[in-house]
């Protein structure tokens, strides 16, 4: 039993590491393991955005002391992405049909960790506000009913429509995070919330991942190694979700 808490503590340290270093809170990485250590859905949403809480805010600091944000690209996203998050988090989903949906939302990090490098944007478009605040509000639906940030999905848009660089993706995405993890932690308190006891654990140690990644992010951090393992880590917990009934 010490052996599986203390595996489910590195694991959470690594993913904590490994998202804040790109922008990331890194739901999608805790709700993850979540799954494959039998966690059940009720506690795994309400989890993963509070620690996405403290994931997020520490990588938005250290992006924007980096002047890399950008308010007018980010602001459409967020308004339409807020009450669209708290409105997800008042949907009660089947926990099937969550975990179907989780795993195949998983499959997106998962091409991008192993398939995708991000593209080195040089020149950026202005971006189209009404395509924005569609795009928010789509993002901040799942996020409040699955339980993730968005960030995940967020981030690659922006660089594919060539709307931001890199770093100013980070920025947006970690911000972004954290508005929806609030807003959507606020939905779900209104129809009861459930934590682990070991809480206050999780806390610390994805804190401390995510402030360490977002230091080493910002001095462009090799992750490839790391990227592989978490890839590794999010495909078990697929298969657990979509071909398993545990």
């Amino acid at each position: 039993m010490a052996e599986t808490t203390l595996l489910f503590y590195f694991l959470l340290f690594l993913v904590a590491f490994l998202y804040a270093s790109v922008g990331h809170g890194g739901a999608s990485g805790y709700l993850a393991l979540m799954a494959i250590f039998s966690i059940t859905p009720d506690v795994m949403k309400p989890t993963a955005l509070l620690l996405n809480l403290f994931v997020s805010l520490t990588a938005f600091i250290q992006f924007y002391r980096g002047q890399h944000f950008k308010w007018r690209l980010f602001l459409p996203f967020a308004i339409a992405s807020i009450p669209m998050s708290f409105l997800g988090g008042l949907l009660v989903v089947d926990g099937t049909i969550y975990k179907k949906i989780l795993g195949i939302l998983l499959l997106i990090p998962i091409a991008r960790f192993l398939f995708f490098k991000n593209p080195d944007v040089t020149e950026t478009k202005p971006a189209n506000l009404i395509l924005s605040l569609v795009i928010g509000a789509f993002i901040g639906l799942l996020s409040g009913m699955i339980g993730i940030g968005g960030g995940i999905i967020l981030s690659p848009v922006l660089l594919l429509l060539k709307w931001s660089n890199q770093k100013q993706a980070a920025a947006i995405s970690a911000l972004f995070i954290f508005v929806n993890s609030l807003s959507g932690l606020a939905g779900q308190l209104t129809k009861g919330i459930h934590f682990s006891a070991d809480m206050i654990w999780y806390v610390i140690i994805a804190f401390a991942g995510g402030l360490c990644g977002a230091y080493f992010g910002a001095l462009r951090f090799k992750q490839n190694i790391l990227k592989n393992i978490l890839a590794s880590v999010l495909l078990l917990a697929v298969y657990k979700l979509l071909f398993t009934h545990a």
